[in-house]
């Protein structure tokens, strides 16, 4: 059966969109939205799972199937609904918060596993939601209401998470460019495998502008790396990266060292040195970090089911060899 086609209003909901005027949640929505219906997804197999913060609202916006679930918790959640109907696209909406704190040992676990699912982590540096507490990502030094000195901690830095954790897909994209998040996102749904994209969003009351210095429309040009596979890392006015060793360094566009990037890598170590790249003494890389293939978790999950099945004669001989009592 012909299954119909869809655009973007298809996968719009009827519930009101509540978050604050101006702020980057409504260009990752909208891209998501047009995403799904380029991509040809369909709203009855598309599930969304979100934990709590501003960006966990994502899912009653979304005309498919949804769950606004516990803080930090969405990746496990999404990785049973995953596992139980291998069919579904399935997708995890967070924030820098929910992810990397509480939601911490859950983020990186999903990764490891690979399970077959497609995380977008909203980065705005601040705890929105609970009104604008700093997070694990806020830059030292940051004033914040629960840092009104400002902070004394390093910030975290997602990617590099991701990286450690073996990401199958790593990409990092910004909420000011629709078309450049529209690439990052049909790459990430076409990936078999779990696939975490880092969006730099902001959140205009609680720390607004927060990543305009480099990804500003003014600043981009001069700050951005965007990602290429196989080729040369270029920014800016004739400015490129290239290797001292294992440091990476600032060098001119035309040295013959430049770094030639490599999206299918064996292994995440160019994407974890990419993703360690901090501004202003580096650009910040914006694109597909690294992307592998490899069995994800619900694969090897039905594969082994045949294995650990057991019959009910099966178990009452075993019961009666043990000597066990009904």
């Amino acid at each position: 059966m012909n299954q119909p086609v869809l655009n973007r209003k298809d996968f719009v909901s009827d519930q009101e969109v509540k978050w604050c005027q101006g702020c980057g949640d409504f260009n990752v929505l909208k891209t998501m939205q047009s995403v799904l219906a380029k991509t040809g997804k369909t709203k009855h197999n598309t599930v969304f799972v979100s934990g709590i913060g501003c960006s966990s609202r994502f899912p009653y916006y979304m005309d498919t199937y949804g769950f606004h679930t516990i803080h930090g918790r969405a990746p496990t959640i999404a990785t049973g609904v995953k596992t139980v109907n291998p069919e579904l696209d399935v997708w995890v909406v967070t924030g820098d918060g929910d992810a990397l704190s509480i939601g911490g040992n859950h983020f990186i676990h999903a990764i490891r596993r690979n399970q077959d699912i497609k995380i977008l982590l909203f980065n705005n540096e601040i705890y929105g939601l609970t009104k604008g507490q700093y997070s694990p990502t806020s830059a030292q030094g940051c004033v914040s209401k629960s840092t009104p000195t400002g902070s004394v901690d390093y910030p975290l830095r997602p990617l590099t998470v991701a990286a450690a954790a073996n990401a199958s897909f790593i990409a990092r994209t910004s909420d000011n460019d629709p078309k450049h998040m529209t690439a990052v996102f049909e790459a990430a749904a076409s990936h078999k495998g779990c696939a975490v994209i880092e969006i730099l969003q902001n959140c205009v009351i609680f720390n607004d502008k927060v990543h305009d210095p480099y990804n500003g429309p003014k600043q981009r040009k001069d700050n951005l790396l965007y990602l290429e596979d196989k080729q040369p890392m270029l920014f800016g006015k004739d400015k490129a990266l290239k290797l001292s060793g294992l440091t990476p360094t600032v060098t001119d566009g035309n040295d013959d060292a430049v770094l030639v990037h490599d999206t299918n890598t064996s292994d995440t170590s160019l994407a974890y040195m990419l993703a360690n790249l901090s501004y202003p003494d580096y650009p910040v890389p914006v694109g597909i970090f690294h992307q592998s293939h490899r069995t994800t978790y619900d694969q090897l999950i039905h594969n082994h089911q045949p294995k650990a099945k057991v019959t009910k004669s099966q178990v009452m001989e075993l019961l009666e060899k043990n000597s066990y009592v009904l």
